[in-house]
């Protein structure tokens, strides 16, 4: 039994399938195109030609295709191709779309008649996709509404100078105060913006306060456009959002410093903050009590000042030997090794324009090549963000004082708290406690 096998590859938009996508066919030749040349309207289908005047000297019983599409780039030409490989005698099989042309039963010919109809939507869809994908490559913005602060220019995004200062301070309160539902609230308070939260987290994630566009297929390019804010502010949001995420949703923007931190070791029951207050008086106490303690007498509660109090000694002396470790040498290798990949990938970025004067390669194919490593280096650039800051250190010093978390206000202290913790321990032995904590890194 003979088999050969035909793909066309568009690499705009997808890349080349793997050899073991036929599966348990045992092909005996598979005919390749690629569609390498971007202009429109250009089509050539060399190896489709081959094949078909191939078939006609050494006829095989089989020939495999992903999809019926990959015939033409109309119905018109895919509906030829079909009969010109009956007259053949050749069982067509599109292995994802389920069609075997040597099924001629009713159901066989009505699901031929659904694939035509579909035919035709996938190759509009197809050249709505290759148009996108056209100004993907001279790094346009996506069509789509404009985020807010900015507006659409000819070819990029432009700083709104009458929103982006809205952008902009919101995002500074997030950053001072690590609370999404505070900095949403602000933006309403202070200039009658209202937006939801889900909105103000689209916001604290979109590339293009950044400086960076992203498309839809998940590819982010860098440095595209002017910024709202900084790579270093977009770093600290990112900590703060994935900070924010280990706690419970209404501890992240709660007043208190150790909201939604505190656990108590013996019922493992998390804590919540209870206000006392005497009658005809202004004076307030609080204390952390477990919200569901299973233990017979109940774990009792504990003074908020003093857990806060011994919480602090413990940070001050924990915290500087924890940093030091994270500052490792293995820690810098990673540093230093995304570092040299980064500025390689823009050497070779910087040799395309060159590559075409010479004839090297041709405009389009430097277009597609020059996108793909945009895109590398963004990802490089993602990745070292993640790593931990070159002045951690040095902050851990500072925040290593007593007085200096004394001085602080509650909500910036609780910033500073959910920057290194990720849970307080209340350990308890017999009428006594005291208090551990389990650091981020």
């Amino acid at each position: 039994m003979s088999v050969f096998a035909y793909t066309y590859t568009d690499l705009l938009l997808e890349t080349t399938p793997e050899s073991d996508i036929w599966g348990e066919w045992e092909v005996e030749r598979v005919y390749e195109d690629l569609r390498t040349r971007f202009s429109k309207g250009e089509n050539t289908r060399s190896q489709l030609q081959k094949l078909l005047a191939d078939c006609c000297t050494s006829t095989p019983q089989y020939l495999l295709v992903r999809r019926l599409e990959e015939l033409g780039d109309s119905l018109e030409e895919v509906r030829s191709r079909m009969l010109e490989l009956q007259s053949l005698g050749i069982t067509l099989v599109a292995i994802e779309q389920g069609y075997n042309s040597s099924e001629n039963t009713l159901n066989s010919r009505l699901e031929l008649i659904n694939l035509i109809q579909n035919l035709q939507y996938q190759q509009r869809s197809r050249r709505i996709r290759q148009a996108h994908a056209r100004k993907r490559l001279e790094i346009a913005p996506p069509p789509g509404k404009v985020p807010y602060g900015y507006k659409r220019g000819q070819s990029k995004y432009i700083v709104d100078r009458t929103t982006a200062p809205v952008v902009k301070d919101f995002f500074e309160n997030f950053l001072l105060y690590g609370s999404l539902r505070g900095a949403v609230q602000y933006l309403a308070k202070k200039y009658h913006k209202k937006i939801s939260v889900t909105t103000g987290k689209r916001w604290l994630t979109n590339p293009v306060y950044r400086g960076d566009t992203a498309y839809k297929n998940g590819e982010i390019i860098s440095n595209t456009h002017a910024p709202i804010i900084t790579k270093e502010e977009a770093a600290q949001v990112d900590r703060l959002l994935r900070r924010n995420s280990r706690l419970p949703s209404r501890s992240a923007s709660a007043p208190r410093s150790l909201a939604g931190l505190v656990i108590c070791k013996q019922c493992q029951s998390p804590m919540t903050i209870t206000r006392v207050t005497t009658r005809k008086k202004d004076k307030e106490y609080l204390y952390l009590r477990p919200i569901s303690c299973p233990q017979k007498p109940k774990c009792g509660a504990i003074s908020y000042s003093e857990v806060l109090e011994k919480t602090i000694a413990v940070v001050c002396r924990d915290l500087p030997q924890a940093v030091a470790g994270i500052n490792s040498p293995e820690t810098e290798i990673v540093k230093h090794n995304l570092s040299d990949e980064i500025s390689r990938h823009q050497q070779i970025l910087a040799q395309i324009p060159e590559l075409v004067d010479t004839g090297i390669l041709d405009v389009e194919t430097a277009k597609l090549r020059a996108y793909k490593l945009r895109t590398e280096i963004s990802a490089l650039q993602a990745k070292f963000a993640t790593l931990p800051p070159v002045n951690l250190s040095s902050v851990a010093q500072a925040i290593s004082i007593p007085q200096f978390w004394f001085d602080l206000s509650e909500s910036e202290r609780r910033f500073y708290l959910r920057e290194f913790i990720r849970q307080i321990e209340i350990l308890r032995q017999d009428t006594n406690w005291k208090v551990g904590i389990v650091l981020i890194f």
